[in-house]
């Protein structure tokens, strides 16, 4: 039996091939109990086939994986009833309405949601009577989100959760997870939505090319908001390394497009005041200037790189 401060899961030195690529390569990684852990990373890195293996769904080639203190393989009949998965598709019988593969679904847990009040937070209600294939895009994933949570599970697994959601159907969802949270629920969620991680992750795991990369809480990568950045916009042939001179020690200044200049370090009134200032005496306009702190965005570039997968 498992102690309360154990991993919920744990995932050691984990390898996963398909014929002769490697898509997970020695992966390692812990997920505390009722924190919400983001898995972030470019397509590829092999995010989703780490949330496979520990949903039981596919076997891995080398490594442990322990999920509530068992291996998915062996005791997914024992886990079955614990955790919650979403998928990105599939999973779904086309024909059955919605209402009923929620009722369904419920009647085989101890102690489930109330499915038609979770077919109304999530806009459903409507739709309750409607067989899943006529269901647009957006109801079918809120239908697959109710359908990970309505058993009441210790441990949600979430892949791409909000993908292909308007915003208010984005925020329902965040508001579903928040709750989870605070019922002492342990979330597993893999999105591309920076913002989303930023808003609801307690920890933040990045993984590239198979392996974890970098983790933390998204104020620790973030660096707590310390080093902030100002950007504007000018003329593109702007003497970037006569400004990187000017600026006080240990600020540096590039231009990230024809045009557009980032000036990070620890941005305060005197910084401020010397692009403004030497901006002036060229004549020049800032347009936009903005002071922004570092985002999980910025950080998952400087981590993954910006070349497209």
């Amino acid at each position: 039996m498992p102690a309360p401060s154990d991993p919920v899961v744990a995932v050691t030195d984990l390898v996963v091939r398909y014929g002769a690529t490697t898509a997970v390569d020695g992966l390692t990684l812990a997920v505390q109990r009722g924190a919400v852990t983001a898995v972030l990373g470019p397509n590829g890195a092999g995010k989703t086939t780490t949330l496979e293996v520990c949903e039981g769904y596919r076997r891995p080639d080398a490594g442990q994986v322990r999920v509530l203190g068992l291996d998915p393989q062996r005791d997914g009949r024992a886990l079955r009833p614990r955790v919650g998965v979403m998928l990105q598709s599939g999973g779904v019988y086309p024909a059955l309405r919605t209402r009923e593969m929620l009722r369904h679904l419920a009647a085989l847990h101890a102690q489930p949601h109330d499915p038609d009040e979770l077919l109304e937070r999530l806009g459903l209600a409507a739709a309750a009577a409607t067989p899943f294939r006529r269901l647009s895009g957006g109801q079918q994933r809120r239908l697959a989100l109710a359908l990970a949570v309505v058993g009441r599970p210790q441990l949600v697994f979430l892949d791409e959760p909000t993908a292909g959601l308007d915003p208010q159907a984005r925020h329902a969802a965040w508001d579903l997870v928040r709750d989870l949270r605070r019922d002492g629920v342990t979330v597993v969620l893999s999105t591309h939505h920076l913002d989303e991680a930023e808003r609801l992750a307690d920890t933040v795991v990045v993984v590239d090319r198979g392996r974890v990369i970098a983790t933390g809480s998204p104020q620790d990568l973030t660096g707590h908001g310390a080093e902030r950045t100002l950007r504007f916009s000018g003329p593109a042939d702007l003497d970037v390394a006569g400004l990187r001179d000017a600026l006080p020690a240990g600020a540096s200044v590039r231009q990230t497009a024809p045009g557009d200049y980032v000036v990070a370090g620890e941005v305060g009134p005197q910084l401020l005041a010397t692009v403004t200032a030497w901006c002036a005496a060229r004549g020049v306009m800032p347009e936009g200037l903005a002071v922004e702190r570092r985002s999980l965005e910025d950080v998952f570039l400087e981590l993954t790189g910006r070349e497209l997968r």
